[in-house]
């Protein structure tokens, strides 16, 4: 028997306290892990110190590939293989980013003179482990150019550390006394990272949510990502891909608490366990059939939808419920799914359902090029990887005064994002471009890099970070 460890049971300042499990084994398949640096010997420490922090992580991190590993197909693997290193401690920032070399963590001012390890806690931990997870079922979301794609990746790291949270039995019994088993209701379950939240506040009051960094119970729904700011503050949703994440991650939660209640009116921690691995399993096969459009959200949704009517459509009625409400899916695209839902009572229908839908596994979308002129590169043409896979069924979001929105084709599409990172500084383009003409940002956020590859300009994505973006 491995000996025992001291870990959080959440967030290191959300209320709950410390337990006890086996130090775990990060080198087991299919996911495997390697924090870099020494490994402390495995017994209990105190918080505060840096051996706890190590098993902490180790244990947070265990609880997200044990319970992700189980439902990825069979080979599944990190992306670009091997091992995947977690660097816990990569210097000053209050942030955490994943950018397919490793998850790498950082600690920060927490006022009073506290310091906060971004690593230590759970939330974070599984966030980045999410956009992990992924990039390993679908690596060509990583590179695509688009408003709507990084901000599911961003919502699918918060449903990550979602889902791992309710491994715990300590916090499911702890929400069902919280919300009275109504999941959806602002608790430990959905403030997301309130530790590093309360940090960010310190200097940045309107950039994270009142308590916490990113509170999944919120009322958000959806817009047309087109139409938004570019950015704002966290009371708006914004273009901004952490910000227009909440939109999915509050269809989410609310999808989750109605399967919950569903099972029973007064939900218990089983309950609870059992609709969290559920949505695990309809989420994994959905980001594998959802194709890669403007319109991703919608897609993802609908597929959600139809993963559940292929193992006997259970929970279609709270998963429609709450796509449409937020918006995601429009009432005559959850209609018309419906009706593909019903067909699948037929045995032929449900045989051809049961076909494996998901698109042939690839790297990279394809490149196509826009006009890089107007942002002083040298060159005349930028290529962007365009979200232009072919679709599997209408799935449209809802506008204003029931309309439809129409997603932009997906060269317009590129273009507008392309235009957001420009506006926000997220680009580095101190290599190739033309010196005194492009616009530069010298304290943002880089997420994107210009690579020339066969002799032309390639965008590429360099990491997703979670925490504080200016």
């Amino acid at each position: 028997m491995p000996p025992n460890i001291a870990v959080w049971e959440d967030d290191p300042t959300s209320g709950l306290r410390l337990m006890t499990v086996p130090a775990p084994d990060l080198s087991a398949p299919p996911l495997p892990l390697q924090i870099t640096g020494d490994q402390p010997v495995a017994q209990l420490y105190d918080p505060g110190t840096s051996e706890f922090r190590y098993w902490d992580a180790a244990a947070g991190l265990s609880r997200g590939t044990s319970f992700w590993g189980a439902l990825a197909p069979a080979g599944t693997a990190w992306e670009p293989g091997g091992s995947l290193a977690v660097i816990l401690d990569a210097g000053v920032d209050l942030n955490a980013f994943y950018d397919r070399q490793a998850l790498n963590f950082f600690h920060g001012d927490g006022g009073d003179g506290n310091i906060v390890f971004s690593g230590e806690s759970p939330d974070i931990l599984c966030h980045e482990l999410g956009h992990a997870v992924l990039d390993a079922l679908r690596p060509e979301l990583f590179n695509a150019a688009d408003l709507e794609t990084p901000a599911f990746h961003e919502s699918f790291g918060d449903m990550s550390a979602i889902l791992t949270a309710l491994q715990v039995p300590q916090v499911r019994d702890a929400i069902v006394t919280e919300t009275s088993g109504h999941i959806d209701r602002s608790s430990t379950i959905s403030r997301l990272a309130e530790q590093l939240g309360t940090a960010i506040r310190i200097g940045h009051s309107a950039d994270v949510d009142s308590d916490c960094l990113r509170n999944a119970a919120n009322s958000f729904v959806y817009k047309d990502p087109e139409t938004l700011a570019q950015s704002g503050p966290a009371s708006e949703i914004t273009q901004e891909p952490h910000s227009f994440s909440r939109v999915f991650t509050g269809a989410f939660l609310e999808a989750l608490a109605g399967m919950a209640l569903q099972r029973s009116p007064t939900p218990t921690s089983d309950d609870i366990l059992a609709v969290s691995q559920a949505m695990g399993t309809l989420l994994v096969a959905a980001v594998q059939s959802a194709p890669v459009v403007p319109e991703f959200y919608s897609q993802v949704a609908g597929a959600i939808i139809q993963a559940d009517a292929q193992s006997g459509g259970t929970f279609s009625t709270p998963l429609k419920s709450a796509f449409v409400r937020r918006g995601l899916l429009s009432p005559q695209s959850a209609v018309a799914v419906g009706f593909l839902q019903a067909a699948a009572t037929s045995s032929t229908m449900r045989s051809m359902l049961a076909q494996p839908t998901a698109p042939q596994r690839i790297r990279d979308l394809p490149l196509q090029a826009i006009d890089a002129t107007p942002y002083g590169l040298e060159g005349t043409a930028l290529f962007v990887h365009v979200p232009t896979q072919p679709r599997r069924f209408v799935a449209l979001a809802s506008g204003i005064a029931g309309s439809q929105v129409i997603p932009p084709s997906s060269d317009r599409a590129s273009r507008i994002f392309v235009e957001h990172l420009m506006r926000l500084g997220r680009i580095d383009l101190t290599t190739h471009s033309i010196r005194g003409t492009y616009v530069n940002h010298p304290r943002a956020r880089k997420t994107h890099i210009i690579e020339r590859v066969n002799g032309s300009l390639v965008l590429r994505r360099k990491l997703f970070y979670c925490g504080f973006c200016r």
